[in-house]
């Protein structure tokens, strides 16, 4: 399973923006792009204009860092999405949404997609009964996921629902705090994205 080993808040740098990859810290003072307004390295505070090249390049570089995906796999989301009927740019974000960590941090059960991946590789994640570790998962409509977990991880997850409870749960799903249970209502939709992406710039790299 590859993942992205370095330093969260770098990669927010490099950005230029907040993508929320550290849970509570992205909110508080010590948040690197709020201290810090320039991309990492030697050379980071200097800025020159983009090629549209640069700027297609960094917004496919924003959203793989935002779901915690490397290329590979992202490219195999792209080709899975240009063969369904439909806006190709809208059914690459579907599937990024539908994702198992990233379904767990939208319901507000994780701090961070990052740590929705890992209460699911750890095993405490079942979908319709059964006990799922991959993070890829893609829930469909109707799917029930609930975590199952001992009491020591319980309280760190409810400590979890505590901190992220002024998120809002987006409309594709019912989330219940309470069981730690989550009820997929319907696929996500363009509309349910609320962070700024143009994932138009990433169709368009991908069919250069």
């Amino acid at each position: 399973m590859g993942r992205d080993l370095g330093p969260d808040c770098r990669l927010c740098r490099r950005e230029g923006e907040k993508l929320f990859l550290k849970g509570a810290r992205c909110y508080t003072h010590k948040c690197a792009v709020s201290r810090r307004e320039y991309a990492p390295g030697q050379h980071g505070v200097k800025k020159g204009k983009l090629s549209n090249f640069g700027v297609q390049m960094r917004e496919k570089q924003k959203i793989k860092r935002i779901y915690g995906v490397l290329e590979t796999q992202f490219r195999n989301y792209f080709l899975k999405a240009t063969a369904i009927k439909g806006v190709t740019g809208h059914t690459l974000l579907q599937f990024l949404e539908r994702r198992l960590d990233s379904v767990l941090f939208n319901a507000g059960f994780a701090k961070s997609r990052t740590d929705g991946r890992q209460i699911v590789s750890h095993n405490h994640v079942s979908v319709n009964g059964r006990r799922v570790n991959i993070a890829s998962y893609l829930v469909k409509p109707n799917d029930t996921v609930e975590i199952k977990t001992d009491a020591k991880s319980l309280n760190t997850l409810k400590a979890n629902v505590e901190v992220t409870k002024e998120r809002k749960v987006p409309a594709w799903m019912q989330a219940d705090g309470a069981n730690l249970s989550i009820k997929i209502l319907r696929m996500p939709t363009r509309e349910d994205v609320t962070f700024g992406v143009n994932e138009q710039l990433v169709v368009e790299l991908y069919s250069r």
